[in-house]
């Protein structure tokens, strides 16, 4: 599975309006409820998942990136969005730098293999700088969605 599975393109936000991680997980789980890929009825639900997840451990690994995630009984497939902050969002990272993408992601409940697989390829990913930078640099969502597949390497 690569990060092109993960993220189809109307789940990606080129301009977060969050200001904060807690801001940047909802605005992105709410994408999700908003393009059918969790249902929206799941939402809240979900989001206190991520924020249970991230309240063990800040998920800002450094370099400008956030990736929430959870594991959840509310979906059946592992679903994500992609967002980018220009400003940069407080999300209590490693390096105690500003995120500029945040990328959430939900995987089913008991799938923790898939899960340890998905979230390692995922950050080997977004420690590549060009990647970053070209995801950064991107004029819009349909470019940002186009770099990730461009980039998709084989499962």
């Amino acid at each position: 599975m690569t990060l092109g599975d993960i993220i189809r393109p109307e789940n990606v936000v080129p301009e977060l309006t969050a200001r904060n991680r807690w801001e940047a997980i909802d605005e992105l789980i709410s994408r999700l409820a908003q393009t059918g890929s969790v249902n929206p009825e799941h939402q809240e639900a979900i989001a206190a998942a991520v924020r249970k997840r991230e309240k063990s451990m800040s998920t800002g690994i450094g370099f400008g990136v956030g990736i929430p995630h959870a594991s959840t009984e509310l979906i059946d497939q592992v679903v994500g969005a992609l967002g980018r902050s220009k400003n940069g969002i407080d999300f209590d990272a490693l390096d105690d730098q500003p995120v500029n993408l945040v990328l959430l992601f939900l995987v089913p409940q008991g799938k923790f293999q898939q899960h340890l697989h998905t979230l390692a390829k995922i950050a080997k990913k977004l420690h590549n700088k060009e990647f970053r930078q070209a995801l950064e640099e991107a004029p819009d969502a349909q470019a940002m969605y186009e770099i990730i597949k461009a980039n998709a390497d084989p499962s």
